[in-house]
C-alpha cells in the first residue's frame, strides 16, 4: 500500500509549522539581542558618566560633574527599565524554542512514518517479485518433469 496523499499533506503541514516556529524563534532571538545591545549601551553610558564625574573632580568643573551625575542616573534608569524586558524576552525565547522543537519532532515523526511505509512497500514489492520468479522456476521445473514423463510413455 503506497503512502497516502493525506500522509504527504500532513508532512507538508508539519514542515510549514516547523518553518513558522523557526521564524518566531528567530524573531524572539532578534528582540532579545536588540535589548541586550541596548543594555550594554546603557552600561557604557553609565561608565562614561562616572568617568566624567571623576574627571570633573580633578578639574573642579561643576558643570561636568552635574552632567556626569545626570548621565549616570539616566543610564541606570534605562538599564533598570530594560532588565524586566530582557527577562520577558528570555522567557519568550525559551517558549518559542520549545515550540520549535515540538514542531520539529512532529515533522520528523511524520517523515519516519512515511519512510517506514515506503520501506514496507519496497519489501512487499521485492517479496512479490521473488514469489513471481519462484513460481516461474517452479512452473518450468514442473513443465520439464511433465514433458519428461510424456516422452517416456
Amino acid at each position: 500500500m503506497a503512502v497516502s496523499r493525506g500522509m504527504r499533506s500532513l508532512l507538508r503541514v508539519r514542515a510549514i509549522q516547523e518553518e513558522q516556529s523557526q521564524a518566531a524563534l528567530d524573531e524572539a532571538l532578534g528582540e532579545l539581542n536588540r535589548l541586550e545591545v541596548a543594555l550594554k549601551l546603557a552600561r557604557r553610558r553609565e561608565h562614561a558618566g562616572r568617568r566624567l564625574v571623576a574627571a570633573s573632580a580633578a578639574t573642579g568643573n561643576l558643570t561636568d560633574r552635574m552632567a556626569g551625575l545626570e548621565e549616570t542616573r539616566t543610564a541606570q534608569r534605562f538599564a533598570s527599565a530594560l532588565k524586566p524586558r530582557i527577562a520577558e524576552a528570555q522567557e519568550a525565547v525559551r517558549e518559542r524554542r520549545s515550540q520549535f522543537l515540538e514542531k520539529r519532532i512532529e515533522r520528523r515523526q511524520a517523515e519516519t512514518m512515511i519512510q517506514q511505509r515506503e520501506r514496507s512497500d519496497e519489501l512487499e514489492a521485492a517479496r512479490r517479485a521473488q514469489r513471481g520468479v519462484d513460481d516461474w522456476f517452479l512452473g518450468r521445473l514442473r513443465r520439464s518433469r511433465d514433458a519428461g514423463r510424456n516422452n517416456q510413455s
